[in-house]
């Protein structure tokens, strides 16, 4: 299995903290957000990572390599964007990166604004067992805020409705943008992408994925954050401070 983690955004919402540093090598507890991603990769027989970045930060990225002592292999990708404007988006970077290192391994897809509690062992072992794309939710346990993300509908522990920033929850289940595919999941990228969907929301991809292939629900209710606001932020270094 290879590791995908997403790193091309620009973190708008983020700045000036993010102007010129991307936001998965801000620091939470004193320790970048993808290191805290890459410590929850270890042992679990992950072939390669990939990390995938931009034009602009590119060489910010290289630079935290330089100096991470990787108990993995690690290799940072340049989809050489230069700007929010002409961003690929999560699936468009997907795609660009199974062609440049022709991939052909189950992939493990993370967003690199994660940061959460949850062991991956347990959900790869039940990827593994059932061989179908499998997502990590998190009960949110509150319908307004369930509005802000992509709030999931589950039947028997199998997604059956995706809805992007819903009006109407239907569900306080979110994806966590932890996504597992088995390498039979690559051609539907590609025919998703080619039929015109939109590149730039993982979400949109499984709304329409489920309608193809069966997707298992991985619900977890350990400390989840998406760094996507100076707030969250805030609130991930408070209680990652409060650990030591």
């Amino acid at each position: 299995m290879d590791a995908i983690i997403l790193a091309a955004g620009y973190a708008i919402r983020l700045y000036p903290l993010t102007e010129n540093t991307p936001k998965p090598l801000l620091k939470v507890g004193n320790i970048p957000i993808i290191e805290h991603i890459i410590g929850k990769l270890e042992n679990l027989g992950i072939d390669n990572i990939y990390i995938i970045t931009n034009d602009k930060f590119h060489k910010n990225f290289n630079y935290w390599l330089q100096n991470f002592d990787a108990k993995m292999p690690i290799e940072i990708i340049n989809d050489n964007t230069k700007s929010n404007d002409d961003r690929l988006g999560a699936l468009g970077d997907i795609n660009f990166l199974i062609k440049k290192k022709d991939i052909s391994n189950d992939m493990l897809v993370i967003a690199g604004d994660n940061l959460f509690e949850l062991s991956l062992k347990e959900v790869f072992e039940i990827f593994k067992k059932k061989n179908h794309n499998c997502v990590v939710l998190y009960d949110i346990r509150d319908l307004a805020l369930a509005k802000n993300y992509g709030v999931v509908k589950v039947e028997n522990n199998i997604i059956s409705g995706f809805e992007e920033k819903p009006s109407e929850p239907k569900s306080t289940l979110i994806s966590t943008g932890i996504y597992l595919f088995p390498k039979k999941t690559i051609t539907l990228i590609e025919k998703y992408l080619a039929q015109g969907n939109n590149p730039d929301k993982t979400g949109d991809f499984i709304e329409w994925l489920h309608k193809r292939e069966k997707i298992y629900a991985y619900i977890t209710d350990k400390k989840w954050y998406d760094i996507g606001s100076i707030d969250q932020l805030e609130k991930a270094n408070k209680e990652y401070k409060n650990k030591k």
